[in-house]
């Protein structure tokens, strides 16, 4: 027996719609790299998206075509988002700050046929036009030429239908870069990204309303601009974009358009607060800040607690579209200290529903949720990957999961903890130290403004772990004074043989520590006592 309800399909395309009908005044604020604004709203993203496919379309691109933006964020960049996906294209964003090679690969390897781009970004594509030998025509974004994208929608009317089909056909595709050899390719699915932005809706995650107003700092290119360009359409909130990542002006647009809502990688986070402690201006409209990407140092999610503002803990990746888990306010939240609460929020959190997860050992045993058995972690759910693009075997465990590659543990209240990616582990006579923990206590220690730990060769305990430095600007911090920091803060064992300081650490493209680099240049390093 079937149901006899609506065989309505879920895709992309319903959201903006919704926005626009039910929500169509709603405004859309884009701070421009130059410094201009301009503002518009839901029903003007819905009539220029419309156009924007009737201009692909014109230019010869079909349903199925790969089109690549590489672009910061601004409502260009989303209506190119719904624009593509509109006309049942496939868009692609390309993050500018992967290597050549990199940007090379990605984009043939897709087959993109058109590059809407920032003029920030030049450069870039006047070094990689001889190797991106699928894309047929290039657009300025913000550009006010003949060739600009204002000019590719003013030559059209916006009466347009929006192309229709499977709600499992793709509708978007990033590559991940946090891989060995090529990146590789992530195609979601109308369903998947619709289930998933309804998801990012609820109080326990994003906690999305009419009257949010988001200032979403991570960049569209990075892991679907981690959904919020959908699920803010679900329900007609006000986006405030910045091209610039800058804690001045970023401070500034939120105080102005009293933004509620923000998430984004520990460093913008790090730059505001140097930003507050200079000029004293806080951005006093916040409630909720959503940080990702990388761990959130216990010290960072305290100073935003102390602010009034909600600290959300986001864990996931772009295979898992990408939110896994949200550390968020649980139940007795009213019953915990302020440090209970600290301790809670500074772990990655509980996973929605629409995602199942567990922890491994080596040997694909279960391990108990005992918030001490630490294996490595997998994932399964409706937007969580099962094949990476152009590849002939899905990327998942013999019984349908997907190993992300993390190491953690599961409290007893089921919350998850990240303690390391596998690769990067320090294991020591046997155990195992999590650099990810050495790291983030570090940063806690007056004068440090970000830490790299690695383990190095020792003849007797295998590994041990040296920890990289750089101090904040004007400091003096000694090695003794974040011994005894860490000592306060981690096992014993777990202590650093060496600490020493560096003027800067590497990172990937999207602003997490480039561990590979590091180890490769202390690769031969030998400890002075072992």
């Amino acid at each position: 027996m079937l149901g006899q309800m609506q065989d309505y399909e879920l895709r992309v395309m319903r959201l903006l719609d919704h926005a626009a009908r039910e929500h169509g005044s709603r405004e859309i604020v884009t701070r421009w790299a130059d410094g201009s604004e301009t503002r518009t709203d839901w029903s003007g993203v819905a009539h220029d998206a419309r156009r924007l496919a009737q201009a692909l379309e014109r230019l010869g691109m079909k349903p199925g075509d790969r089109i690549a933006t590489m672009a910061m964020n601004h409502a260009h960049h989303l209506i190119a988002w719904y624009g593509v996906i509109g006309m049942g294209g496939v868009i692609h964003t390309i993050n500018p700050r992967l290597f050549d090679d990199q940007l090379a690969y990605i984009a043939t390897h897709a087959g993109d046929r058109v590059l809407l781009y920032d003029r920030a970004f030049q450069p870039i594509v006047d070094r990689m036009k001889p190797q991106w030998t699928t894309i047929e025509h290039y657009v300025v974004m913000d550009g006010d030429g003949p060739e600009g994208f204002r000019a590719l929608l003013d030559a059209e009317d916006g009466e347009y239908a929006w192309h229709e089909g499977d709600e499992r056909e793709a509708c978007l595709m990033c590559y991940t870069s946090g891989t060995t050899g090529h990146p590789k390719g992530v195609i979601y699915s109308h369903r998947s990204t619709v289930i998933h932005a309804i998801t990012e809706l609820q109080p326990a995650e994003f906690d999305l309303s009419t009257q949010a107003v988001a200032l979403p700092v991570v960049p569209m290119f990075h892991a679907v601009g981690w959904g919020l360009p959908f699920a803010l359409a679900a329900v007609g909130g006000k986006f405030v974009f910045s091209a610039v990542n800058e804690a001045k002006v970023l401070c500034e647009l939120m105080n102005r358009e009293k933004v509620t809502h923000s998430a984004g990688v520990p460093t913008v986070w790090f730059a505001m607060f140097q930003h507050i402690d200079e000029t004293g201006e806080v951005p006093r409209y916040l409630k909720i800040v959503t940080i990702g990407g990388s761990a959130a140092p216990r010290a960072m999610v305290e100073r935003i607690m102390r602010m009034g503002i909600r600290v959300n803990h986001a864990w996931g990746m772009t295979e898992t579209s990408p939110i896994g888990t949200m550390g968020a306010p649980s139940w007795d939240w009213d019953d915990l200290s302020f440090d209970q609460q600290v301790d809670q929020v500074s772990k990655q959190g509980k996973v929605p529903f629409g995602v199942e997860m567990r922890v491994v050992d080596d040997d694909g045993n279960i391990l108990p949720r005992d918030g001490v058995s630490s294996g490595r972690l997998q994932v399964r759910g409706p937007w969580i990957i099962q094949r990476y693009y152009g590849a002939d075997e899905d990327a998942l465990t013999a019984d349908g999961w997907f190993d992300t590659g993390d190491v953690a543990v599961i409290h007893p209240d089921n919350v998850m903890q990240i303690t390391d990616r596998a690769k990067d582990v320090i294991k020591s006579g046997g155990e195992w130290i999590s650099s990810v923990e050495l790291e983030n206590a570090a940063v806690g220690c007056a004068g440090v403004a970000e830490a790299a730990a690695i383990g190095v060769f020792h003849p007797k305990w295998d590994e041990r772990p040296i920890l990289l430095v750089v101090r904040k600007p004007g400091s003096a911090v000694t090695a003794e004074e974040i011994q005894a920091h860490l000592a306060e803060c981690v096992a014993k064992w777990w202590l650093p043989d060496e600490i020493h300081f560096v003027e800067a650490l590497p990172h990937t493209a999207t602003g997490k520590l480039l561990k590979t680099a590091i180890r490769a240049q202390y690769k031969d390093f030998k400890l002075a006592a072992a």
